[in-house]
């Protein structure tokens, strides 16, 4: 592979992994009690981070972070704006945080 070709792919690489990073801390940042993944995008869209309510900003990141073992689904609910059965996620607080 060009070292050229090489290097812009790992800028780019990199440049994903920030904006993953800020994602998260930004749905973290709403998820003060249970939430849907379109909740928290609604909230996002509000504040102006994303450009748009749909829930395909959050989702993908959520499902991430219950990988890592940050947030766990909770449970189900019919959404408030689809009308159809989905996930709702909980932040899973850290135990050196409450104390």
């Amino acid at each position: 592979m060009n070292a050229v070709t090489q290097i812009t792919r790992q800028m780019s690489f990199e440049d994903i992994q920030l904006k993953k990073k800020i994602r998260y801390e930004q749905i973290l940042s709403r998820m003060d009690k249970p939430k849907t993944a379109k909740e928290i995008a609604v909230e996002l869209f509000e504040l102006g981070y994303i450009p748009s309510t749909e829930r395909n900003y959050t989702q993908p990141r959520l499902t991430e972070l219950c990988k890592k073992g940050i947030v766990r689904v909770v449970g189900k609910k019919k959404c408030d704006y689809t009308g159809k059965t989905v996930a709702v996620y909980e932040r899973i607080e850290n135990e050196e945080e409450e104390r």
